[in-house]
């Protein structure tokens, strides 16, 4: 009988530990992180969009993903959408939290970029609700040579909300909105803030062989800093992303890279890529959280064949006001 109850601890000692390496090596794709009160709030691609809480940056616990069905104008951007949403981007202006989030099919710009709005990420208070405003901006095949994904929002000095986005194509956009933050300010105003040169002799139908996507701009001293991700993504063991940046002191560009390179040239300096333990990192997110600068981004792990993992690091700065990674 005694020897039972050991067999009994043991296996419950077990399945704690097994839950307790599952927070900290959730799988993950396209991190955003926002506090609130003492809590961490995760969000990330996945069926509905993928949300996990947090504490301590390092256990990961997971929540309601935020749509339990499809937006309904899903299946009109890209046929029988399964609800699988792409690289969500979580802001809190004026009491409200809003979510863009990217609806798209893989390899085609038949995209869109929709959001939605809360007032609180707590999923059990009872005010708790993601409300959908539909789409915001989106792209069509051979009529767009960009591609309405991978969305990110930033206000300049003068609270004038921007929304940095894109994929291939020729190149990552930004577009200016309405205090709304749900729609196209008029006049459009539109700005290139990245590129990599493009074989021309392409259809426009394909995405192309100048491999970037998923801008994030921060803010930090006098400069917009503007991190992207180069390469290929999503192929496990054969994935190639990294992380490069370039910065400004204007949030529509000119960026560019420690070597004075434009962005929109090709430019771009290294602060992420894959390393001993990770085939390739990319799809980042950059905060200060409680005086600290955080960056967060997904790697390719190679002890697990390639599964995508959660990677939280602090980021310091040089002489030079350059980030590197602590």
């Amino acid at each position: 009988m005694v020897y039972k109850n050991i067999k009994q601890a043991l296996f419950v000692l077990i399945f704690w530990i097994g839950l307790v390496s599952y927070a900290q090596e959730i799988i993950v794709h396209d991190p955003v992180v926002i506090k609130q009160k003492d809590t961490y709030y995760l969000f990330c691609t996945g069926k509905g969009i993928s949300v996990f809480s947090s504490k301590d940056l390092k256990n990961w616990n997971p929540e309601p993903q935020v749509f339990k069905d499809k937006p309904v104008w899903a299946d009109g951007v890209a046929a029988d959408f399964k609800n699988h949403i792409w690289a969500p981007d979580i802001s809190f202006h004026n009491n409200t939290y809003y979510l863009y989030y990217s609806v798209s099919a893989f390899a085609k710009n038949t995209s869109a970029i929709g959001v939605a709005t809360n007032t609180t990420l707590d999923s059990k208070d009872k005010n708790y609700k993601w409300v959908d405003q539909g789409i915001v901006i989106q792209s069509q095949p051979n009529r767009d040579m960009w591609n309405a994904i991978d969305p990110n929002l930033i206000f300049d000095e003068n609270n004038t909300p921007w929304l940095a986005f894109g994929s291939f194509w020729e190149g990552l956009k930004m577009v200016k909105l309405n205090p709304d933050l749900n729609s196209i300010a008029q006049p459009q105003e539109w700005h290139t803030i990245s590129k990599r040169k493009r074989t021309f002799e392409l259809p426009d139908s394909d995405p192309g062989d100048g491999a970037l996507e998923a801008p994030f701009i921060f803010k930090k001293n006098e400069y917009y800093y503007q991190f992207l991700s180069w390469d290929l993504c999503c192929r496990g063991e054969k994935s190639t992303y990294k992380v490069v940046v370039g910065r400004s002191k204007n949030v529509t560009g000119p960026y560019v890279d420690k070597d004075g390179k434009l962005l929109t040239e090709g430019g771009g300096s290294v602060v992420v890529q894959g390393d001993e333990n990770y085939f390739g990192a990319g799809h980042n997110s950059v905060y200060t959280f409680d005086g600290k600068d955080y960056i967060f981004y997904h790697a390719y792990e190679k002890k697990s064949n390639g599964t995508p993992r959660l990677v939280v690091k602090e980021m310091q700065w040089d002489a030079d006001l350059w980030p590197i990674l602590k």
